[in-house]
C-alpha cells in the first residue's frame, strides 16, 4: 500500500499546518522535539503506517527568505520518495509547494516517462494521438473501460489513434492481476493480435477466472486461456508455455513503477498524448478527450453518432478498484 501513500502525498499540492516548537538549531539539524512534531503531523495527515520511515534532512537555502528548506524522505523499504518542504524561521509553519516549470509541456513530460517500446499497438502505429492505458486485468472498471474502447470507439478512431496498454495491477486487492499481465506479455512477445485477443477475452470474462476456487486454479485458468489464444494465432507453443510457467514479472513491475512516477492511484488511468484521463469514463467523455488531442495535433476528429447507448461510469470509481 506504500505507493498509494506516496501518490496521495504527490497530489496534495499545498500543505500548511501549525507546529508548536521552540527556537534554535544545532549544526543545521532540527531540535529533536521539532522533528518529532513534524513527523507526527506528516504521519497523521497522510495516514502513514509505522513501517514507513520519515527522514528529515538538515536545512538548506530556500527561495523564500522567511523559510528554510528541508528534504523529507519517506522510506518504505523497497521504495523511497523525497519531497521538499519549507519551514518558517519561527518553526511554527510547514509548507509544501509544488513548483511548475512553464518552459515545459506537462503532457509531453508525461509521455517521456512512459516506455512503449515493444508494446502491442491497436490502431494506427503512426498516429499523431497515442492513448496509453494503464490497465489491471482483474479490475472491474478496467473491464468496463475496455469494452467501451473496443470495439465502439476503436471503430471510430482506429485510423487516427494508437491504443497501447501498460500494466498497473493493483496486487493488494487483485490477487490474479499480475499473473494475467505476465501471461498477456508472453503472448505479446509472440503475436500482437494474440495479446489483444487475450485482453478482450479477460476483460469480457473476468467472472470465468473469479469463479475458480483458489488462487492456483485461477492461475491455471489464465494459463489455459493464454495457451488457447496462442494456438489460435499459431504461436510457438513451447515458447509460450515456458513463458507462462516461468512467470517472470520484471516487465510488469517496471510498468508499475512508471505508473507510480506518473502519479497513478487507480485503474484504469489513460494518458491521451500525455493528458491524464482516469476512471471508466463514458463514451462521450472519451470522445471529448480524444477529439481535443486530435485538434491539438492538427487532425480532424471522426464523425460521431448522434447519440450513444453506452452508460456512463463514475470516474471516481477507479480509486479503489
Amino acid at each position: 500500500m506504500f505507493r498509494r501513500f506516496l501518490v496521495t502525498l504527490c497530489k496534495r499540492t499545498l500543505l500548511l499546518f501549525s507546529l508548536l516548537a521552540g527556537l534554535g538549531c544545532s549544526a543545521q539539524l532540527l531540535p529533536s522535539d521539532v522533528s518529532q512534531r513534524i513527523e507526527r503531523q506528516i504521519r497523521g495527515y497522510y495516514e502513514l503506517p509505522d513501517s514507513v520511515k520519515v527522514i528529515i534532512s538538515p536545512a538548506h537555502a530556500s527561495d523564500f527568505p522567511s523559510y528554510d528548506a528541508y528534504t523529507i524522505t519517506l522510506d518504505g523499504g523497497n521504495e523511497k520518495k523525497t519531497y521538499e518542504f519549507l519551514l518558517s524561521k519561527d518553526q511554527k509553519t510547514l509548507v509544501r509547494i509544488t513548483k511548475m516549470d512553464l518552459t515545459k509541456d506537462p503532457y509531453a513530460e508525461n509521455m517521456k516517462k512512459i516506455d512503449v517500446k515493444g508494446r502491442p499497438v491497436r490502431g494506427n502505429p503512426a498516429a499523431k494521438v497515442v492513448v496509453v492505458n494503464f490497465d489491471d486485468f482483474e479490475c472491474p472498471f478496467c473491464s468496463r473501460a475496455h469494452q467501451t474502447l473496443f470495439p465502439e470507439l476503436f471503430k471510430e478512431y482506429g485510423d487516427r489513434v494508437a491504443f497501447i496498454y501498460k500494466d498497473f495491477p493493483l496486487a493488494e486487492i487483485h490477487p490474479w492481476a499480475i499473473h494475467a499481465a505476465v501471461d498477456a506479455n508472453c503472448l505479446a512477445a509472440e503475436n500482437n493480435d494474440a495479446y489483444w485477443d487475450f485482453a478482450d477475452y479477460i476483460h469480457g470474462n473476468q467472472h470465468v477466472i473469479n469463479s475458480e476456487k483458489g488462487r492456483d486454479n485461477q492461475f491455471a485458468a489464465l494459463d489455459r486461456i493464454a495457451l488457447n489464444e496462442g494456438a489460435k494465432f499459431k504461436v510457438d507453443a513451447g515458447k509460450l508455455q515456458a513463458c507462462t510457467k516461468a512467470q517472470k514479472d520484471e516487465a510488469v513491475r517496471a510498468s508499475m513503477k512508471e505508473g507510480d512516477a506518473l502519479g497513478i492511484d487507480g485503474t484504469p488511468t489513460m494518458f491521451v498524448n500525455g493528458r491524464m484521463v482516469n476512471g471508466a469514463r463514458s463514451v462521450e467523455e472519451f470522445r471529448t478527450a480524444f477529439d481535443s488531442a486530435l485538434h491539438d495535433a492538427g487532425v480532424a476528429p471522426p464523425a460521431h453518432p448522434a447519440a450513444s447507448a453506452s452508460q456512463p461510469a463514475s470516474p471516481a470509481s477507479s480509486a479503489t478498484h
